[in-house]
C-alpha cells in the first residue's frame, strides 16, 4: 500500500472532504493511501463472497454484506473488500433507509490480498478492526488458496482446503470452506 501524500498529515475530516477516488482511497494514521484496483481474482472472490453472505444472511435479516464501503472510526478511514454488517447493526436514517456514511466498524471485515499489496498492511487493517470492536477478520490471499480467521483475543488460525471457516455467529448454521472459495476462481 503506498502513500499518496506522505509528507503532508491532515485529519481524517479535512480527508472526508476530498474527493472520491477510484479505486478508494483510505485514511490511515494521517496519510492518504489508494487501493489497488482490483484484478481477476480478488474481483470474482469479492463479488461471489459477498453475493454468498447476502444469500445467506440478507433474506433472513441476519447479516449484510457490502463491497467497498468506507468506515469510518477510530480515526481512521477504510475500505474494506467486503464489510458485513449484523443486521441490528446496520445504520439507518429516520425513513429507515441505510445511511451513506458509516461511521462504525463492521462486524466482520473481509480483505482480499491482491498481487501489488503488501500482506502485513492489510492485515494490519483487520487488526485495527479487531481493535476497535470487530469480532471477526479473514484475510483471503488467492496465490496462497488460503484463509487467514482473525478473532479478538486470539491467535489468527490460516485454513485451507476443506476447512470449515469462523463466520459471524449470527450466520452460524451456514458453513464455507477455502475450496469453495478459490473453487470459484474457475470459470470452466
Amino acid at each position: 500500500m503506498s502513500s499518496i501524500k506522505s509528507q503532508l498529515l491532515i485529519s481524517v475530516e479535512d480527508f472526508l472532504q476530498l474527493p472520491e477516488t477510484k479505486p478508494a482511497s483510505e485514511y490511515i494514521d494521517g496519510k492518504i493511501y489508494q487501493k489497488p484496483m482490483p484484478q481477476g481474482k480478488h474481483s470474482i472472490v469479492q463479488t461471489e463472497l459477498s453475493s454468498t453472505i447476502n444469500q445467506v444472511g440478507k433474506s433472513r435479516q441476519l447479516a449484510l454484506a457490502l463491497t467497498e464501503l468506507r468506515c469510518t472510526f477510530g480515526g481512521r478511514s477504510q475500505v474494506p473488500d467486503i464489510a458485513v454488517f449484523e443486521w441490528l447493526h446496520i445504520p439507518v436514517d429516520e425513513n429507515g433507509e441505510i445511511v451513506n456514511r458509516f461511521e462504525s466498524y463492521p462486524d466482520w471485515t473481509i480483505e482480499i490480498l491482491s498481487p501489488e499489496q503488501a500482506a502485513n498492511s492489510v492485515i494490519n487493517k483487520i487488526i485495527f478492526c479487531l481493535n476497535h470492536g470487530t469480532k471477526l477478520g479473514w484475510f483471503i490471499d488467492p496465490d496462497d488458496r488460503s484463509v487467514m480467521v482473525f478473532q479478538p483475543e486470539q491467535l489468527p488460525e490460516v485454513k485451507y482446503g476443506s476447512d470449515n471457516l469462523t463466520v459471524l455467529d449470527v450466520l452460524e448454521n451456514w458453513q464455507i470452506s477455502p475450496a469453495d472459495i478459490f473453487g470459484w476462481l474457475k470459470v470452466k
